[in-house]
């Protein structure tokens, strides 16, 4: 059955605006459910988390029901879902909680494909330790991070290897259960960053061979909040910074602070509407979501497809990289005119794309791109259209007649 594109652009009230949003990479816009679940949440009366009164046992429940439909979304365990306010925010707090038991001598891998979310926290947590760090390379052609390299990588003292399920720069999803192999047969630690990957198709956190994935419920139609999941006895074997009186239960002791009640109600009904997407699928939520995915990928695919070709058709616009296995995000310049120049361009005539390195430093860096402004990016999400994507190929289009003019 084809998906369903008029229903689910009926449940994003911003869309009614007419801008073209092409930056689901940079965040979505967020679904009907979430904003009355947030809202509903804000309406009623929430206290401290407490078994001892109705709001403090409603927070309780609220935080409970994040868990679970992150756990839904993810393949994991409820009591493995560590809440907080961001993707670095997270990445950060388990840097600093593993860094702190590596030596001089310890190493850890990287990849210089990654948002730098899922780099520079490894990278500081291993210089404050006296650890090495490691680097997996990218093809510069294909855009590839090649699982093979990371056989010369990991060692009998590699501890962790961080790496992207998928680029949020140029869209490639490298063989994730591949590396993972090669670093659990050394006893290291697998750190996903799913930030990209996991709002473009069904994700399981075992079948990727994950012991942690990130994800942000921003990226995936919900609210600025992220999640980090494992199973709960890697949890009970970490012990974190923190406040003496703060619980030192699992997950909660990896938590800081109070969280926003009213955005966690968000994060459930997120979750809810992607399992939603597919209005024919049956079972549990987990089978929904995965159903509901599946045909949001299937939709978002022939869209890359049509945008790839349309880019491939036009010889003043380079794209980068031409990875096997892409999420639906695509870099691109434009000949005679600076990102900047395209991106402004692009904007005045209601598209809505990314410029600049998108946080990617070290992809940008090695392409020699970063100094020169980067590129421009468009990211396809399940709400957009085969219409969208001609809108923008000939927007693209009265650019490139306008550069050569100027150039004549």
């Amino acid at each position: 059955m084809p998906f369903d594109i008029a229903r689910t652009r009926a449940a994003y009230p911003a869309l009614t605006e007419g801008f073209v949003h092409l930056d689901g990479a940079g965040g979505t816009q967020t679904a009907t459910g979430v904003i009355d679940a947030i809202t509903a949440a804000m309406r009623t009366a929430v206290g401290n988390r407490s078994a001892a009164n109705v709001p403090g046992r409603r927070s309780l429940e609220l935080v409970a029901e994040a868990r679970s439909a992150v756990a839904d979304l993810l393949g994991a365990d409820p009591s493995g879902v560590v809440l907080g306010p961001s993707a670095t925010a997270l990445t950060y707090t388990l840097a600093r909680t593993l860094g702190a038991t590596w030596r001089p001598g310890d190493e850890v891998v990287v990849s210089r494909l990654d948002h730098d979310s899922n780099v520079r926290p490894w990278v500081q947590a291993a210089e404050a330790a006296g650890a090495t760090v490691r680097w997996a390379e990218v093809d510069r052609h294909t855009g590839e991070l090649p699982a093979a390299q990371y056989a010369d990588l990991v060692g009998e003292r590699t501890r962790l290897v961080a790496v992207t399920a998928g680029s949020n720069a140029i869209g490639t999803m490298p063989d994730v259960p591949a590396i993972a192999k090669t670093a659990h047969a050394v006893g290291a630690l697998v750190y996903v960053d799913g930030v990209h990957s996991v709002p473009h198709g069904p994700t399981d956190l075992t079948s990727l061979g994950a012991d942690v994935l990130v994800t942000s419920a921003y990226k995936w139609s919900g609210p600025h909040l992220a999640a980090m999941v494992a199973d709960p006895a890697r949890w009970e074997a970490l012990h974190p910074a923190k406040l003496v009186p703060s619980s030192d239960a699992v997950p909660d002791r990896f938590e800081y602070g109070t969280p926003s009640f009213p955005l966690l109600a968000g994060v459930t009904a997120a979750v809810d509407h992607l399992a939603g997407l597919d209005p024919d699928a049956v079972g549990d939520r987990r089978a929904r979501l995965r159903a509901g995915l599946a045909a949001a990928q299937a939709h978002e695919e022939a869209l890359l497809d049509r945008l790839l070709a349309g880019l491939a058709e036009r010889p003043a616009i380079t794209v980068y990289g031409a990875p096997v296995r892409r999420c639906p995000t695509v870099s691109f310049r434009v000949a005679g005119m600076s990102p900047a120049a395209t991106h402004e361009a692009l904007g005045a005539a209601g598209f809505c794309l990314s410029v600049g390195d998108y946080y990617a430093y070290e992809y940008f860096r090695l392409m020699g791109l970063r100094d020169s402004g980067g590129a421009v990016r468009a990211s396809i999400y399940h709400y957009n259209t085969a219409d969208e994507v001609d809108r923008l190929l000939g927007e693209l289009d009265a650019l490139i007649d306008g550069a050569g003019r100027m150039a004549g």
